[in-house]
């Protein structure tokens, strides 16, 4: 199921990456500028992307001849790095599989699902009927979703009222 696979958004880690490579290449020049693009490139693009990226910032890092990284490459790092634990970097591998690696979808998805129903003219709820209605609104929006739902019920026996 889909659901299950965790994704970090690639437009919120590509940022991390600016700091970073300014402290590696300085903040002027074209340099910097290439070696975001680049990397941004091969993370969307390049299976085991994120692992080399990480390599490559340790590496870069090392050679600037300090007893310490740099504080904007060891805050990429760890990020990077905590981030990059289940595969939740891997986005060559998970846009092959045809999954979302940018969060515009599921925010699509909200505003399809929850703002059209509950901010329309007239309709207000309660938190409880609210959660109801919601759950059947996804249900019918999600391809697969609605015969779970009655296969489910089917087999537990439920009552349907008439």
């Amino acid at each position: 199921m889909v659901t299950e696979v965790q994704v970090v958004d690639f437009y919120h880690v590509t940022p991390s990456l600016g700091p970073a490579g300014e402290t590696l290449f300085g903040a002027e020049g074209g340099e910097l500028v290439a070696w975001v693009d680049a990397w941004c490139h091969r993370l969307k693009h390049e299976p085991g992307a994120a692992a080399v990226l990480i390599a490559e910032l340790a590496t870069r890092g090392a050679t600037l001849g300090k007893p310490r990284l740099p504080e904007a490459v060891e805050t990429a790092l760890t990020y990077l790095r905590n981030q990059a634990q289940g595969g939740r970097l891997n986005y060559a591998e998970l846009a092959e599989q045809k999954i979302p690696i940018g969060s515009g979808v599921t925010e699509a998805a909200c505003k399809v699902l929850v703002k059209q129903r509950m901010c329309g003219a007239g309709m207000r709820g309660k938190e409880r009927g609210a959660a109801a209605v919601l759950s059947v609104r996804c249900l019918t929006y999600t391809p697969g979703r609605w015969g779970q739902f009655w296969a489910r019920i089917d087999r537990s026996g439920f009552p349907v009222a008439a």
